[in-house]
């Protein structure tokens, strides 16, 4: 008897299953499912069907007609137990949700071919990205750095006068570090000196 999915599993598999390539890499598909996860729990949310209604723009494939995201949220048990890739995702939103291993190595991000395709006008390419190993650069592109000086300004009194000086406090030249790549996606976490520099929080 094919065992019956609950709302969240599927809700996960299948966003996973519409972020992944067409690849059906279990690795990419474990990877983005622990990701969705992590942010989940990072924005303070208990479930994931309440994080998509909240942050629709976070993961785009459940409101953009992805055909893959629909594929499993329209399928039936029978029917995801027999295709391999759909079945897959299911399993790594079962292994995100309960704490699993995380194939994502800490990630909250990620991107597709589109970081290759839109390279001079990708966002995270404009702010500064860097490989933490050469077979994270699945696509052949170029690190890009961008140097930031951050700045404090502090009171000072002389005499009776008080004047403000502007010191540095930090810098940094890029902002995302990858983490892995599966399949096609490239995934990311904030570079801890911009984390350290910004006071930035990790997941966004």
């Amino acid at each position: 008897m094919t065992e019956k999915l609950d709302k969240q599993t599927r809700q996960l598999a299948a966003m996973s299953y519409g972020e992944a390539s067409t690849k059906d890499d279990a690795d990419e598909l474990f990877a983005l499912a622990s990701v969705l996860v992590r942010q989940r729990d990072a924005r303070g949310y208990d479930s994931i069907t309440e994080f998509v209604k909240s942050e629709k723009t976070f993961s785009f494939v459940t409101s953009d007609g992805n055909k893959r995201y629909m594929k499993i949220m329209n399928a039936s048990e029978e029917n995801i137990a027999k295709d391999k890739g759909m079945s897959t995702a299911v399993e790594a939103a079962k292994n995100a949700l309960k704490g699993g291993p995380d194939k994502s190595n800490g990630a909250y991000f990620w991107d597709g071919a589109d970081i290759k395709s839109n390279y001079n006008n990708h966002f995270k390419v404009k702010h500064g990205i860097r490989f933490s190993d050469p077979s994270h650069n699945i696509y052949d592109i170029k690190e890009s750095t961008k140097e930031v000086i951050v700045y404090k300004v502090i009171k000072k009194k002389i005499g009776k006068r008080e004047i403000t000086e502007k010191i540095e406090s930090g810098r940094y030249d890029h902002i995302y570090i990858s983490t892995a790549a599966y399949g096609g996606t490239i995934f990311w976490k904030f570079n801890p000196v911009y984390i350290e520099t910004t006071r930035a929080k990790e997941y966004k």
